[in-house]
């Protein structure tokens, strides 16, 4: 690296240490759990996306032991050259029943699926409509597609509407999240299925934090919103409430198919370990089979927002385990997760450009294995950390 460029790293480094703006990680030692040991110190957790509480579950991890002893380590290649398992294909199969879908195809990560679905879809011709607060990987797939980008405003189908008008002549891809990753709100899933149907877009349902988490056996937000099955397209992440890695694109047979043949974030990708796959099917089993774990995140959501609220925080109402606590200002937002942690807190600050200006927030995330002494005790904290109590 020449002295320039490393002077200028320094220096733009320093300046978000300044402004509270830097970023850096943790080490688990354990695995996530409510409560886990982190950089030597144990903490009660609130920052994983692990909602069902399955990251140590026995069965998943026989399953990937048993898929380890069969098949190996890594897959060796792209699906389309040597790295297709017969656990790819049976993964595929039972999440593309799940969405109510014919058809399903397998990606690394759902970053990639988006990314990869997005621009083997839409192209220069296209216009892509994209909800406000739609993930990043859903923004990084409409910018490098080359379609125009088109913007509504968050959760409004009336707006989508307006902006589909103006370019009625041309193609056009819808794509929302289902359940938003910072608010934990709910896109109106039937209310964009209406517009899309009107101008003819092709849909795309990103449902990463809905799977598992809502609807009938974890259907997702499509099935709680009485839409299941119809968006043309929907993504499954395994790496959240299905503790695992990977996501899956589901659809009919055309636009899967087209898929296989136009998507380089899957045709150029190596295909997931097969161990890794078979940890998902027993992990999509598993949800499918105990709806408890859906019951107590809904209670224990409840719960949280009730005492948080009450006390005069500024958090959204709302029916997912992502319950933010808007503070506003970043040094504020800092402040109050550093103060959790030394109570022993894991509860992440999320600051912008995650989030826009002025929303700076921590984020809490339930597991269904939190117990309501879990809850209580983290309320409290918050309570504490941001000077309510």
């Amino acid at each position: 690296m020449n002295a320039e460029l490393e002077t200028r790293l320094k220096r733009e480094l320093e300046g978000l240490r300044a402004s509270g703006m830097h970023r850096s990680f943790r080490d688990f030692s354990t695995p996530q759990a409510p409560r886990c040991v982190i950089g030597g110190k144990d903490t009660l957790v609130f920052a994983s996306n692990s909602y069902l509480g399955l990251s140590g579950d026995e069965r998943l991890v026989e399953a990937g032991k048993e898929a380890l002893s069969r098949w190996g380590t890594g897959s060796g290649g792209s699906r389309l050259t040597t790295g297709g398992y017969t656990v790819h294909r049976e993964l595929e199969e039972e999440t593309a029943r799940l969405k109510g879908k014919e058809a399903a195809l397998l990606y690394g990560t759902g970053f990639q699926a988006n990314v990869g679905v997005i621009t083997a879809f839409a192209g220069r011709d296209w216009v892509v409509y994209c909800d406000k607060l739609n993930h990043a990987s859903i923004i990084d797939g409409c910018r490098l597609s080359g379609a125009e980008f088109a913007v509504y405003r968050h959760a409004d189908a009336e707006d989508l509407a307006h902006k589909a008008e103006r370019f009625r002549d041309r193609p056009g891809l819808l794509v929302t999240d289902g359940v938003f990753s910072m608010d934990g709100d709910l896109a109106p899933l039937r209310e964009l299925l209406a517009v899309a149907r009107r101008f003819g877009l092709l849909s795309f349902l990103d449902d990463a934090h809905g799977s598992g988490v809502l609807g009938a056996s974890g259907a997702g937000s499509a099935s709680h919103s009485g839409a299941h099955g119809e968006f043309d397209l929907v993504l499954c992440t395994y790496s959240k409430a299905y503790a695992s890695q990977g996501a899956a694109v589901c659809g009919s047979a055309l636009p899967i198919d087209w898929l296989v043949n136009k998507s380089r974030g899957f045709i150029f990708s190596t295909a997931l370990p097969p161990h890794v796959a078979a940890v998902s099917l027993a992990a999509l089993r598993v949800s499918q089979s105990e709806e408890w774990r859906r019951t107590r995140l809904a209670e224990l959501s409840a719960r949280l927002r009730s005492r948080l609220r009450g006390a005069g925080l500024d958090v959204p109402d709302g029916i997912t385990p992502i319950v933010p606590v808007i503070i506003g200002g970043v040094d504020e937002t800092v402040r109050a997760s550093r103060k959790l942690w030394e109570e022993g807190v894991y509860v992440p600050a999320i600051r912008p450009p995650t989030v826009k200006e002025g929303t700076s927030r921590l984020r809490v995330s339930l597991m269904s294995t939190h117990t309501e002494s879990d809850v209580d005790f983290a309320a409290d904290a918050i309570l504490r950390a941001t000077g309510r109590i």
